[in-house]
Formats: structure tokens, C-alpha cells, sequence
């Protein structure tokens, strides 16, 4: 999730924890120990797709953070000891900051090692956008309540509130997730489409409409389902273009974003250039993760060392307008790949 998000859930854990006896203090330790996890993002780990996908690794591990809790606890213990509550409370509180914060990063589609130094797969359940506003605000106003009006007596509680209001919230994204799913799957049934996999996300800023995304060999297909739509969802047909993978043959970046993505993954040639998109985070023809792995030359392609990320513009904002109103009207449909020829020059 963003910064912001991070830092008012960790301002919460920490009031709702320790607020009847550190008061408005806790609100802010909590939200600079709500951060901490992401400062990886400082690490340059040698090229962009490296970046990506080693970022929410090591600092973001569930056994990682469970010893820096360990670790915190004892030197607050030592140097700056409080009577008034025990160590198991404090570690509990810094252990609970820190864990909700990669909790909630794997609610999202980018992927989180939660299990790392483990190989396993990054995990992404992706019910919830980076930036949610019906997540944030019941966090933001117990908050800003704390700072206002303190954390003592009934005060004290407005945390847990704010908390369990932002939870069951998660568990309404989860919901709308498998809404979304169950219907494209009935639509695939009835028209005989068996893909290789299913991915499934909401769009922008909200988790009443969602984005799903199956991965079909050479294609896929994008489709949008709303909670209010009567018709089943409509499947766009759209060119993935793998058999250029191919030529991706022996580049370690391309291994890493398949085992990071998924391989949810779009091949385009631009100009000279092999690009690699991954197709999960974004909105269709809007993918702010695109990277050319090979260039082409008189010996054929060659693979580039050291990618970039190549830059991503902030996208057109009337298609957020389009989008929120997709979200109440199923009609007129969306053209989903108009947009996504865009990624290849608009072709």
C-alpha cells in the first residue's frame, strides 16, 4: 500500500496497543515503525527489473521482522524502560506494526516475500488497490481523533475501532474478488475457454470494480465485472505475443519477472526493442512496469544487460472518470482494446 496507508495503520496498531499509557506518542512511534519495512526502496540492486523484484523481499519477511521485534523490544527494554506495561505488550505491539504492514502489501497485486530467505513465489491475494481510500479514512480519522483529542480512557479505544472497521473492509475486497471471478469463470464455461491461469484485481482507487485477466498461450483476455452488472462479463480477446519470449532465452531478468509476475506478462516489439510488461499492476494500456530485455541488431537480438524501467506517464484521468462510471453501467462497453494496442504504438 502507499506510505500514507502504512503509516496511519501502524499509528492505529500502536494505538490501539499502547495509546492509554504513551498517549499521542504512540501515534507517532507507530507511524515511523510503520514505515520501516519499505525502506528497501533506497537499495539499488543493479537494474530495474532487479529493483522490482527483490523490492518487498528481505524487509518484508515474515521471519525477518519477527526477530526485529525481538531485537526492538530488548533495546527499549534496556535503554528507555516503562513500568506501566510489559515486554510481552510492547513486543506484541511492535510485532503486530510491522506484520499488518506486510499483511496488507499482500493484499495488493504487486507480490510480497512474505516467506523470505524462502524461493517461494511472491504472494499478491491483489483485493485491494495500492491506494484505497475506503481502507485509509477510518484510519485517518481515528488518528487524527487521537492527535486532536488524546488517548486516554474511551479515547483509548477509537484505534481498535478504526481497525476493525479497515479489516472487515479487506474481508468485503476478498468478496467482490471471488464475485468476479465466479462470473468470468461462468462465461468462460459457456463459451468453452480453458486459460492457462486467472488473474484478478480491482481497478484504481476502489474493489467495486474489478479488472480479470486470463492468460491464454499467444493471448489473453481482459474483462470487467461490477458488483451491480446484470450481463455476463464480456471477454476481450488481445494479443500477447509470446513466441517472442523465445527470444528471451538465457536473460536472468526474464526468469525473474516470470517467477515474480507469475508470468503474467505481455511481449510487444517497439522500434528495436523487445518489451516485457507485466500486466497485473496498472490498468489496461496503462502498465507502469514495462522494460525492453533484448535490442535487435545485425545478428539478431541481443540482450541488454542492465535494463530500465521505461518511463510511465501518469495516464489519461477522463478514463478514471470512465471507469467509475463502468463501475454503475454496464453499457456501453469499455474499449478495453483500444487501450491495450496503445502498449504496441496503438496497433
Amino acid at each position: 500500500m502507499d506510505s500514507i496507508t502504512q503509516a496511519l495503520l501502524g499509528a492505529s496498531v500502536q494505538g490501539a496497543m499502547l495509546g492509554r499509557w504513551q498517549g499521542r506518542k504512540a501515534l507517532a512511534y507507530g507511524a515511523v515503525l510503520g514505515t520501516l519495512p519499505d525502506l528497501d526502496v533506497v537499495i539499488d540492486y543493479g537494474d530495474a527489473v532487479a529493483n522490482m523484484t527483490y523490492h518487498r523481499g528481505f524487509s518484508h519477511s515474515l521471519f525477518v521482522l519477527s526477530l526485529l521485534a525481538v531485537l526492538l523490544t530488548w533495546l527499549i527494554r534496556r535503554f528507555r524502560p516503562d513500568e506501566r506495561y510489559t515486554g510481552t505488550r510492547l513486543f506484541l505491539s511492535i510485532w503486530l506494526v510491522l506484520i499488518t504492514h506486510v499483511l496488507l502489501d499482500a493484499f495488493t497485486s504487486y507480490g510480497t516475500q512474505l516467506l523470505w530467505p524462502l524461493t517461494t513465489p511472491p504472494i499478491a491475494w491483489s483485493s485491494v488497490f495500492i491506494i484505497d481510500p475506503l481502507y485509509s479514512v477510518p484510519l485517518l480519522i481515528a488518528v487524527l481523533a487521537g492527535l486532536l483529542f488524546g488517548l486516554r480512557g474511551r479515547r483509548a479505544r477509537w484505534p481498535a475501532y478504526a481497525l476493525a472497521i479497515s479489516t472487515c473492509y479487506l474481508g468485503f475486497t476478498l468478496a467482490g474478488k471471488q464475485m468476479a471471478e465466479h462470473r468470468v469463470q461462468a462465461t468462460m464455461a459457456s463459451q468453452g475457454i480453458q486459460a492457462e491461469q486467472m488473474f484478478s484485481t480491482p481497478t484504481p482507487f476502489n474493489s467495486l470494480l474489478w479488472r480479470v485477466i486470463l492468460v491464454d498461450g499467444e493471448h489473453y483476455y481482459e474483462t470487467l465485472v461490477s458488483w451491480w452488472d446484470a450481463a455476463p462479463p464480456s471477454l476481450v480477446r488481445l494479443p500477447r505475443n509470446a513466441q517472442l519470449a523465445a527470444e528471451l532465452n538465457g536473460s536472468e531478468q526474464h526468469e525473474r519477472l516470470k517467477w515474480f509476475t507469475g508470468n503474467v506478462l505481455r511481449y510487444d516489439v517497439d522500434g528495436d526493442q523487445l518489451l516485457v510488461t507485466d500486466l497485473r499492476l496498472g490498468m489496461t494500456g496503462f502498465h507502469p512496469f514495462r522494460f525492453p530485455l533484448a535490442e535487435r541488431s545485425a545478428e539478431g537480438w541481443q540482450l541488454i544487460a542492465q535494463p530500465e524501467r521505461l518511463p510511465a506517464n501518469r495516464g489519461d484521468m477522463s478514463r478514471l472518470v470512465s471507469l467509475w462510471q463502468r463501475i454503475w453501467q454496464q453499457e456501453p462497453a469499455l474499449p478495453l482494446a483500444a487501450w491495450a494496442a496503445e502498449l504496441n504504438g496503438g496497433r
